[in-house]
């Protein structure tokens, strides 16, 4: 009973914030700026959107060819496919449950190749810390063009500050927040010493971790990872900066301008399940000071519709073919 109500908290408490932030967003626009959110949606060209897409796709197809390298390390040669549909089967366990998709891609390599779990799934986690410190880099990158807007961020954080309602949900929230993370903390520090299993699988998750990072700078492949690596950062960005040609009004936001917006998006899928309302609301909200130049209300119509079209189009992929990919390889399970 408690895990099920554990589970479902897991799940409803994301996607209750994320509801709560597009409703939220949404009423800070006004008649005129809603008609324009609209009408942008209208006017978007599909064709830079199937564009954008096709390179996020190429980006997923690269990191199943880079997991491979890691594998080979540890005495697997897993095919490439039975790798990409794991690596795409993941993001769409990661769409319906939190953190699920990196358990779910090793458990579906281990019964397409016979990978052991702990071993995938540490090479997974090994590269997830990778992945953080691209992503570190970026943001560095990010804040040194920022130079010269830094005030004019200040001035849009106190606006937006201004515009939330007083009252204890408003200043207490961020205490609530530190409470629940430091109590499930503790929570799950009593559950690991205390229950022999669960320890044991911790450890053998910390073990499959370390042999990761070893495989990282051990494996004789340094030089194709690394490549797959940028690439996939690379499309990342491309991906994102693409999707800038659908609109008019987005098409001339300067390259600073994209690479902060890229940075707050990928804050927003980390906090919110799926990035539900926290990615286009925070695309929007550091996009649109360069497209008004400081001026005019918090967010730009036309910045929340390009952040809502982004999302879109990369959630209906990663459903769609990450489903295929769920469905090819029950399939190919089922054939005697």
């Amino acid at each position: 009973m408690r895990k099920a109500v554990w589970g479902t908290l897991k799940v409803a408490v994301p996607v209750a914030l994320g509801i709560w932030l597009v409703l939220h967003f949404y009423r800070q626009l006004d008649d005129g700026q809603r008609a324009a959110l609209f009408e942008a949606f209208g006017r978007a060209s599909l064709p830079w959107l199937v564009l954008s897409n096709l390179l996020g796709w190429l980006s997923h197809v690269s990191r199943g060819w880079r997991w491979r390298y890691l594998l080979r390390h540890l005495g697997h040669e897993p095919g490439f496919w039975a790798c990409y549909h794991a690596v795409m089967g993941g993001y769409f366990m990661n769409m319906l449950l939190p953190r699920a998709g990196e358990a779910s891609r090793a458990a579906m390599l281990y019964r397409a190749e016979g990978v052991p779990f702990e071993k995938g799934f540490g090479t997974i986690l090994a590269e997830r810390a990778v992945d953080m410190v691209m992503l570190l880099g970026i943001a560095g990158i990010t804040l040194l063009l920022q130079a010269d807007k830094i005030d004019l961020f200040q001035e849009r954080i106190a606006a937006f500050r201004a515009q939330q309602a007083p009252g204890p949900d408003s200043h207490g929230l961020g205490w609530w927040v530190l409470a629940l993370l430091v109590i499930g903390t503790a929570v799950a520090a009593f559950l690991v010493f205390t229950r022999p299993a669960l320890r044991a699988r911790v450890m053998d998750g910390v073990r499959g971790f370390v042999e990761g990072v070893r495989s990282i700078l051990r494996t004789p492949d340094k030089g194709p990872y690394l490549f797959h690596t940028v690439l996939i950062w690379a499309l990342y960005v491309a991906m994102f900066w693409v999707g800038f040609m659908a609109l008019p009004e987005t098409r001339d936001v300067p390259p600073a301008g994209v690479m902060a917006g890229f940075i707050a998006g990928s804050v927003g899928i980390v906090l919110v399940q799926g990035g539900i309302g926290a990615y286009p609301a925070f695309v929007a909200l550091i996009v649109s000071v360069y497209m008004s130049g400081g001026e005019g209300g918090v967010i730009r119509p036309e910045a929340l519709a390009m952040g809502w079209l982004l999302w879109v189009a990369q959630t209906l992929m990663i459903i769609s073919l990450g489903g295929l990919s769920l469905l090819l390889v029950a399939r190919k399970r089922s054939t005697p």
